[in-house]
């Protein structure tokens, strides 16, 4: 009777040397099979896109308080009741209908999700627009999503005000989010709003889960920001997120990041709505007033980018608060094992997605720094592989029958997923060229189809998947991702200078990189410092800003006149390797000063903050 139990008791010491982690992935694979059922089960009850969802919990739990928002409590119902009164007033003051496209220019406030929740209400499209935008990208982004309306929250209204004339132009209808406007030229909401029906609304559109549902803005690699199509079937993926993350209806949400990015407004917005939970909504964040927040208003999940938790460590010692929970990601290891030191015993549950499409990773283990496993179980739910890539293209390596190579363990690679009826790419509004650059064919076989997620990802020995880099255009500072091309054509309309090479580079203690221009200047000229400030002020929101400028003699470019960056990236800021004039953002002073040795220290020290 003995041999069948040492057997058992062998295969579990094998289990733990071979698969260490074998456990908690079937675990994780069997929670995920168990919300999949679960959302079949509630797709049988006609619970089919973001809307239907927060409806069944508008009829199920109608008093529960759904969105805090400083002193105010808004439950479900009133949320419900209000959206069903920007809905009817966009049906009859607004005459919009189903299939229009409206462009959302809106601070974080439970009006920006009443008037969302309205507009699907109405069956429109809706187009989330960067608060951060100027007005030249403005104009860009609804001609490129192809929205005929716009509306504003009254606080962004000097942004719209300054291309009122080209709206004109275009037919484009702005609506303000006040109850009177200065510009006569726009129509008022909040006046009309306040005499509609509250009631519950019978014809609601029908939608159909392969559609399209939002149009989220990503950075533009090629310049200004591209219009991401985010469809139903994606919308309603993420708002499993928090409960993967092992949220549950009890919690209390904290949000700070802006509702136009993907992980506010479907991840934890949506992940709350799933759950039935209740979520406090902070205009923006604030370090200062972070922890505060959290014992006043009993918050218990964070949703966190890798940037807010490193300024989290610069305030003091706090552990009055119930966090448990810090879902996000982008969190840097040494951030990482600080945060648990000083916070308390606070899980911290990592993941990695995309805007364009559906794949995505999530670390349920504790282990420290990976994005996600790529465990048997986790390929048979979201197959994917790594591709090794050639650095100075940016490109996969084909070899000479066409076919890509798959990275090797230990080895960075390109991440790419098959397209599928479950991970698709609905592509970028009015950009055929830019979608198409994301579309891979012919990969391992004849006409086998993947999406290019543009990021490098390495796998370690034990299964774990890091992220290490983005490919190409686009680097991540401040929590924002920031378009090379864009900051680079910015810096070449000044008059002073020829050409630019934007390229982020790694500053010791910041998260992601700190933009660095190579520029060079016309002949004749001289770098004009607070000339060129005033025209960053100007044009590009402050995380774009470059902080640091290398003049040279004439830019690195490859055989086909693509601009070299590795070299650039390698070599950084330092004056000790560098021998072209290097200058430093000098904010306090508005101009671009000279960067010195002692400059140097200052920075990399963390002396003088960035």
């Amino acid at each position: 009777s003995g041999c069948p139990l040492t057997g058992v008791l062998a295969l579990l010491l094998y289990q733990r040397i071979a698969y260490p982690f074998f456990w908690d992935d079937l675990i994780y694979y069997l929670k995920l099979r168990g919300y999949k059922k679960k959302a079949a089960a509630r797709m049988k009850q006609g619970v089919i896109t973001y809307l239907d969802c927060f409806l069944y919990q508008a009829r199920r739990i109608p008093n529960k308080p759904f969105i805090i928002f400083e002193e105010q409590t808004w439950t479900y119902q009133d949320v419900d009741r209000r959206s069903n009164q920007f809905a009817n007033a966009f049906r009859t003051e607004g005459s919009l209908k189903p299939g229009d496209i409206v462009a959302l220019l809106m601070c974080n406030d439970p009006d920006f999700i009443c008037v969302w929740l309205g507009l699907c209400k109405v069956g429109c499209e809706v187009a989330f627009l960067n608060v951060n935008i100027k007005a030249k990208s403005l104009l860009h982004c609804l001609q490129n999503c192809g929205s005929t309306t716009l509306i504003v929250g009254s606080d962004l209204v000097n942004v719209v005000e300054e291309v009122c004339a080209d709206l004109k132009k275009h037919n484009l209808r702005v609506w303000v989010m006040d109850h009177s406007s200065a510009c006569q030229e726009f129509g008022t909401l909040l006046d009309k709003v306040q005499h509609m029906p509250a009631e519950k609304i019978n014809d609601l559109p029908l939608a159909d889960i392969m559609s399209n549902f939002l149009f989220i803005f990503t950075s533009g690699t090629t310049g200004l920001p591209k219009a991401a199509r985010v469809g139903h079937l994606k919308a309603v993926m993420s708002m499993a997120f928090l409960e993967m993350c092992g949220a549950s209806s009890n919690d209390v949400i904290y949000i700070t990041l802006p509702l136009y990015h993907m992980s506010a407004s479907l991840l934890a917005v949506g992940g709350c709505i799933s759950l039935g939970a209740t979520c406090v909504l902070r205009k923006k964040f604030s370090a200062s007033q972070f922890w505060k927040d959290c014992v006043k208003y009993n918050v218990t999940v964070v949703q966190y980018i890798g940037e807010l938790c490193r300024y989290l460590l610069n305030q003091p010692m706090e552990r009055a608060h119930c966090v448990r929970l810090f879902a996000g990601s982008g969190l840097r290891s040494d951030v990482w094992k600080e945060l648990r030191q000083r916070f308390g015993k606070i899980k911290i549950r990592e993941g990695y997605g995309l805007t364009e499409a559906s794949i995505g990773f999530l670390n349920y283990t504790d282990e420290v720094g990976p994005i996600g496993r790529a465990s048997y179980f986790n390929k048979l739910s979201m197959p994917f592989e790594l591709l090794r890539y050639d650095p100075q293209q940016y490109e996969p390596v084909r070899t000479d029958t066409g076919r890509c190579i798959k990275a090797e363990t230990g080895e960075p690679g390109i991440l790419v997923a098959p397209l599928t009826i479950m991970n698709q790419f609905l592509g970028y509004a009015g950009n055929k060229v830019q979608s198409e650059k994301k579309v891979l064919r012919d990969l391992f076989q004849p006409s086998d189809v993947y999406f290019n997620t543009g990021d490098l990802l390495l796998q370690d020995h034990q299964g774990f998947l890091y992220f290490r880099d983005r490919i190409g255009d686009t680097f991540r500072w401040k929590g924002e991702n920031v378009s090379t091309t864009e900051v680079s054509e910015v810096l070449g309309s000044l008059d002073f200078i020829q050409e630019a090479n934007v390229y982020g580079v790694t500053v010791p203690g910041n998260e992601g990189r700190a933009g660095m221009a190579a520029v060079v200047l016309k002949p004749e000229s001289k770098l004009d410092g607070p000339k060129l400030f005033c025209h960053l002020v100007d044009t590009l929101p402050a995380y774009a800003w470059p902080w640091f400028l290398r003049v040279q003699i004439a830019l690195d470019v490859t055989e086909t006149f693509k601009q070299q960056k590795s070299k650039l990236v390698q070599e950084g800021f330092n004056p000790a390797v560098i021998s072209d004039p290097l200058f430093f953002l000098d904010i306090s002073l508005k101009t671009y000063i000279v960067l010195t040795p002692d400059i140097f220290q200052e920075v990399v020290s963390g002396k003088r903050s960035l």
